[in-house]
């Protein structure tokens, strides 16, 4: 790293010795997998910066925010409404819960058979390992499956500042009314914690920098559709995941800027890999910093990933929050709606889901699909069955792991398998 941050970990109480540990472990593998790929856009430049500052600079500027009477809500999920956060005056971020990290400790709360997103947040807590844990004002729960809303109650008792927000399971008109009555709570906690009045407008000013954002990862997204695919799929998803982290401003100019170089590229009929290439669309469970494994093996087998139908992707950036909005409740009924579209595996029925999956195989030209679950996620454990139904004929195969390395040969075989297979 570039500066050495020791006195500021200190200051949030972090294990120094595992902290520094771990960031060494996070740079070599960033090294190993992302620079050490070829033809990568200049503009990665500064994404290479911002995981390389990951625990550093970042951490410094929402220490700053936080000087200056700013609150900080750290949220492990895509239902918590950045507009609002943003309208109290806060920092949004996402928290640390992408490797295999304090297990032992873990399990001393959680069962062995969590998942593990659950096991790993638990994990970065308990080792004292995520600075934005300990520098949240906030932590947002959300009841998207029962071993979250279960492990938040645990996970209060250690931080004492969890507040949970109820998803509900279904979409008829009184789940609708439940969830705008959420929304409305979460205004209300956010007020109360920034004794600031959330005002109509400045939720129109943070609804259109989070639009921007969202933008500029769609622009992304669609610019990965063409053959020869511009980006590599790591690197796409790499700023996919900084997006949870990064100012949101500077994040939408770097993302437009990388976005201008690829569009470049498109009209030259340059790419990372040859034109032709097997095209993967992964579909399933998030991939939060540093779970880039299912990437780097099937890129390093010779495809190209094209699109992520999952929460660090599509999931993400797919629906823009309808900014035409005249008070307060009606821009609460509209960020309501907005968050409701996501289709994650927690709602039944779940047919928007296998229809945006069969849209992005066509859009992005995808000749075949990996649906990745982690292990004991149960719903998207049981909607690979009908996520395979309806894609067809298109090659599926399903893939369920954890964040170790341990099954990274047997993986590495049915993938070079399964490309085999799409020809």
């Amino acid at each position: 790293m570039s500066k050495d941050y020791t006195g500021m970990w200190e200051g949030l109480g972090l294990n120094l010795e595992n902290h520094s540990g771990l960031l060494s472990v996070l740079s070599d593998a960033y090294k190993g997998i992302y620079l050490s790929q070829k033809k990568r856009p200049k503009a990665m430049e500064y994404f290479d910066f911002v995981i390389s500052e990951v625990h550093g600079l970042r951490i410094e500027e929402i220490l700053d925010a936080k000087a200056k009477g700013r609150k900080v809500v750290g949220t492990f999920c895509v239902f918590v409404p950045e507009e609002i956060v943003l309208a109290a005056g806060g920092v949004y971020i996402g928290l640390c819960a992408g490797a295999e990290v304090g297990s032992d400790e873990a399990e001393k709360f959680i069962p062995r058979n969590t998942c593990a997103l659950i096991k790993a947040f638990m994990g970065f807590k308990l080792s004292g390992l995520c600075p934005y844990v300990e520098s949240a004002d906030l932590i947002v729960g959300e009841t998207t499956c029962d071993g979250k809303k279960k492990a938040y109650e645990i996970f209060n008792e250690i931080t004492k500042k969890v507040y949970v927000m109820e998803v509900p399971h279904m979409k008829n008109e009184e789940d609708k009314k439940l969830w705008l009555s959420e929304v409305k709570r979460f205004k209300e906690k956010m007020e109360d914690l920034s004794g600031k009045k959330i005002t109509v407008d400045a939720l129109k000013e943070a609804g259109g920098i989070v639009n921007a954002k969202r933008k500029a990862l769609k622009r992304l997204s669609s610019l990965r559709s063409a053959d020869p695919a511009p980006v590599s799929g790591l690197d796409a998803l790499l700023v996919n995941q900084i997006s949870f982290y990064d100012d949101p401003l500077r994040f939408t100019e770097m993302t437009n800027r990388l976005c201008d170089e690829l569009e470049e590229r498109v009209k030259q009929g340059a790419g990372v890999a040859q034109k032709g290439a097997p095209r993967v669309l992964i579909s399933g469970s998030p991939m939060a910093i540093p779970n880039w494994k299912l990437h780097t093996i099937v890129e390093g087998s010779g495809a190209v990933v094209v699109g992520e139908e999952s929460c660090i992707g599509e999931r993400n950036h797919r629906e823009l929050l309808d900014e035409g909005f005249l008070t307060v409740d009606e821009a609460l009924q509209k960020i309501a709606s907005r968050y409701l579209s996501i289709d994650c595996a927690c709602f039944t029925p779940n047919n928007e889901r296998m229809d945006n999956i069969n849209s992005l195989v066509k859009d992005l030209k995808a000749g075949g699909v990996i649906h990745y679950s982690l292990q004991f996620c149960t719903p998207y454990m049981m909607e690979a069955y009908k996520a395979e139904k309806a894609v067809g004929n298109v090659p599926f195969l399903r893939i369920e792991t954890d964040y170790s390395m341990e099954d990274m040969g047997q993986l590495k075989t049915r993938v070079e398998a399964f490309l085999e297979m799409m020809g």
